[in-house]
This record gives C-alpha cells, structure tokens and sequence, in this order.
C-alpha cells in the first residue's frame, strides 16, 4: 500500500501543469469564443429571417394572389442555387449534421460542414422565407452551429475524441440553445437527437457550448420566451381526455408526415411526377411554389413561414386560425421541403401541432384552449422527430409552463409510441442515412 502517498504529489503536480498549460488556456478560450459566435450567429438569422418574413406579408399586403407568381420563382431561384453551387445545404441541417458526425475526418465531411455551405444555408433559408415557403430557421442553426465549432480545428489542435464527434455535437446543441432560447433543450436535443449516445468525455464541452451560446443570443436579443409565456393549466376530465386525443393525433400524423418525407427522399414522386423531379429539379421546385400559393390561398395566408405568428396567437389567446389550419400548415411544409430548398420542420411542425390542439379543444368544447394547444405542439413534434423528451422540453421552455411538465411528457411519450406504428424509422436518423447513401458513394468513385 506504500505506492499511494508517492502517486497523489504526481497527480496533484500533474493537475497544476495542466492549469497553468498557455496550449490548454487558448484552447479554452477559442472554443468559449465560438461558442460566443453561434449565439450570435443564431441571432443574427433570427432577425434576417424575422425580416424576410415582413417583406413576405408586405408582398401579402399588395395582393393575397401575388404568391402564386413569386413563390414559384424564388423556390425554383433558391433550388437552382443550391443544385448548381451549395449542395448539401437543401433541407433540414439536421440530418446533414447527424450524417457528419459518422463521416470520417475530411473529405465530405469538411465540405458539409465548411463555413461556406454554413453561410449559404442561412442566406438560402432567408430567401425562401422571403417567398413564402412553410420553412424554419431552427434545423438550418443546428448545421451552421456545427460548421462554426467544428471549424476551429484549422486554429489549434482538439483532442481526438472532441475532433470526432464532440465539436459537431456540441456545435448542433449550441444551434437549438441559440435559436430558441431554451438552455436546456439545446443539451437535450444534442443527446437525444444527434449523438443517440452520451460520451462522459464530451459531456463538459456539450453544456459549456449550449450555455455560452444561449447567454451570447440572450445578450442581444434578450430573455424571451419563443412563443410567449402561458401559465394556463389543464383543469376537469375532458382536458386531460384533450391530452390523449392530442397523444394520438399528434403521434399519427406526425409518424404519417415523416413516412410520406422518407419515401420522398430515398425513392421520389411515384410515376411521371417522379421522373419530373430528379430530371428538372428547379421546374419541380417552382411547380411546388405554386402548389404552396395555392395552399395559402385555401387556408386566408395562414401557412406562408415559419407559422411563428399563429402558434404565438393561438397560445396567447390573441388570434383565432381556421379549424383545418393544422392540416394546412403540413401540407405547406410538405411541399416546401420535398422542392430541395434548405429550411427546417422545427418551428413549422410546432405551428402545426398548434393548430392540432386548437382543433382538438374546439372538438371537446374547452373553453380554456391554452394548454391543449400547448400539449399539441409537444405531441406532433414528437410525432415527427420521435424524440419525446426533447419535444417536452423544448415547449416546457419555450412557453414558460413548468406546471404542464406531466400532460407534456404524457402526450409525448404517447405519440412517440403511435408515430412509431406508422414510421418505424426515426426522421432525422433515417434522413441522415439516406443522406450518407448519396454522399458515399460519390465519395469513392
């Protein structure tokens, strides 16, 4: 037992040299700083797209019929983009991201992670917005936060594990932190959605990542809830009926909505549609802006961006929406996303699923609207993403209602388990696959 007093002086000798290592010290200080820069990154998307969306409702304002010439033009301009000079920027982010993190190091890696694709991806998203299309700013953050972090490495050397996975993760984490201002949901997000796996190694720089980002992004734009705050709770047997009828009805239609995007992805339109949409990309992504006018038109203009506007009524209580709105605000994020433009589904399936509870407490003659409406956001995008604990957060936080943790969770488990019936594969797991099936290949040859 004598080895023991004479290992502790190692150890604690070791310690202090690596306290006072100026390598380790820049290290730190570079990796703080560009968690600094996706806050402010994040930030700086937030109001370009919030500005996209005006000049949107300004072109509204002149005439409701004027989408159905300027949505199809910008989405075939922004698609020809992004074929012709940005590929690997259309879509999500989420799934690109995801995809990275299984690259090895280089090659399609670096390039789906470049700074040059990250800046893309926001200009591209803001444009789109600027037309019209039922895209949110929150899965492109997640790319662009990756891309900021993993690109440190050309400034100083990271430690393998970090370099492998840590930087990626923790940059996508930081994204949702910055984006939504919810601390929280951005380290649950990175663990549930992205990693699947949670490294102790990497478990510091995640939350050190998420924090500094969220403080850089409330720093600017100070400490607001995403769509308002609500305090309503659910109240009598019918609401907590309302949760399971939003468990199922968020669960099915968002497992419904993520089979239909995968067999789009990996196959394409059946039929001739289909041979239309891999020979002329851009004349489908017009043909989709036009479809999406004509969605706009049948719900008043209810559907155009991110659908920020009308869940943030609806939960406020400041705005009424049609009954169909839910199955209209899919319909025009169905569109949008299989025409190849970049945007995500995040703030557009929580719009969504708005809608759903709004229909739901309309259905059970609920007075007291509020908490359903919350408790359908959580249940769809459950449905969608089938990430149950990070959509429970993620609305917990974003609304401020902390007395509606257990219908939230309620809801989300419950509408994970029936999504799954539906899509056995989750969505940005099974979008990342399809996206390194592309990719590989092209790789090698």
């Amino acid at each position: 037992m004598s080895w023991r007093p004479s290992r502790f002086p190692y150890v604690q000798r070791r310690h202090r040299v690596g306290l006072l290592s100026l390598r380790l010290w820049v290290r730190h200080m570079l990796f703080w700083g560009g968690a600094v820069v996706v806050g402010l990154a994040a930030t700086g998307f937030a109001l370009s797209s919030d500005f996209a969306h005006v000049v949107f409702r300004k072109i509204l304002a002149v005439s409701p019929w004027l989408p159905l010439l300027v949505t199809p033009l910008t989405l075939a301009a922004v698609a020809a983009l992004t074929q012709r000079y940005f590929k690997g920027a259309e879509g999500s982010g989420i799934p690109q991201t995801i995809a990275a993190i299984r690259m090895d190091e280089g090659g399609p890696r670096d390039t789906v992670l470049s700074l040059r694709l990250a800046a893309a991806k926001m200009v591209l998203t803001c444009l789109s917005v600027a037309g019209g299309a039922s895209v949110g700013r929150e899965g492109p953050t997640v790319q662009v936060g990756a891309a900021l972090l993993y690109n440190l490495r050309w400034l100083i050397r990271f430690p393998r594990h970090l370099l492998e996975r840590g930087l990626i993760v923790a940059g996508g984490g930081a994204g949702v932190a910055a984006a939504f201002n919810t601390p929280l949901a951005g380290v649950v997000f990175a663990i549930e959605e992205m990693a699947r796996s949670f490294e102790e190694r990497s478990s510091g720089t995640l939350v050190t990542a998420v924090i500094i980002a969220g403080l850089a992004a409330v720093y600017v734009q100070g400490n607001y809830t995403y769509f308002g705050a609500t305090h309503e709770t659910l109240a009598g047997t019918s609401a907590w009926l309302g949760v399971l009828l939003c468990g199922l009805a968020g669960g099915l239609l968002g497992g419904g909505f993520s089979r239909l995007l995968l067999a789009v992805s990996a196959h394409g339109l059946p039929g001739r549609a289909g041979a239309f949409m891999r020979e002329h990309p851009v004349a489908f992504a017009a043909v989709c802006g036009l479809a999406l006018a004509l969605t706009g038109l049948a719900s008043g203009s209810a559907v155009y961006g991110s659908g920020y506007a009308e869940a943030k009524h609806l939960i406020e209580g400041s705005g009424e929406v049609s009954a169909g709105y839910g199955l209209w605000k899919m319909l025009a994020t169905f569109v949008s996303f299989v025409s190849g433009i970049p945007g995500g589904l995040f703030a557009p399936s929580l719009s969504a699923g708005a809608g759903i509870g709004h229909t739901v407490a309309g259905l059970l003659g609920e007075a007291n609207t509020g908490p359903l409406i919350v408790i359908g956001m959580a249940a769809y995008f459950a449905g969608v993403v089938q990430a149950p604990i990070t959509a429970f957060v993620i609305v917990m936080e974003m609304t401020d209602n902390h007395a509606m943790v257990v219908p939230l969770m309620l809801a989300t488990l419950l509408a994970t388990a029936a999504s799954r019936i539906v899509c056995p594969r989750p969505l940005y797991k099974a979008l990342a696959n399809n996206y390194l099936a592309r990719v590989r290949p092209a790789s090698t040859t």
